[in-house]
């Protein structure tokens, strides 16, 4: 889709067609709401949520959304995911289905809390 390094998520959201922004944008501001810690970064040229680690992160492709919450994040969620076309850390959405918002939300919240104790015990050694 892109070659460039985009400098912002929105440099990034700029780049795609309008059927695909308005898409990104929606997982966007599901992934904003579920884990509002987050900071919003370019990393490996696509946008993701970090607190102490990046969290997920997710890109545009010709067909698809990719969503990447880790391999942990879909080995989770394997049975929610039956549906879905995943691999290790990947999450495929197709762009002729709407996204499936609350899905996404548990398994950016599931992340964050995961990210959160791994800090947590790494403080207390």
């Amino acid at each position: 889709m892109m070659n460039a390094k985009p400098s912002s998520v929105e440099e990034y959201l700029s780049w795609c067609s309008p059927e695909v922004k308005e898409k990104l944008q929606q997982m966007r501001e599901t992934i904003q709401k579920a884990i509002p810690k987050s900071k919003e970064v370019i990393s490996y040229s696509m946008p993701a949520y970090r607190t102490t680690e990046v969290l997920v992160y997710f890109a545009a492709a010709k067909k698809h959304i990719g969503f990447y919450p880790t391999n942990s994040g879909v080995s989770e969620f394997k049975t929610e995911l039956k549906n879905y076309v995943t691999s290790k850390g990947a999450i495929q959405f197709h762009l002729d289905k709407p996204l499936p918002l609350e899905l996404i939300a548990a398994i950016c919240q599931f992340r964050y809390l995961e990210a959160e104790v791994k800090a947590d015990h790494k403080k207390k050694k």
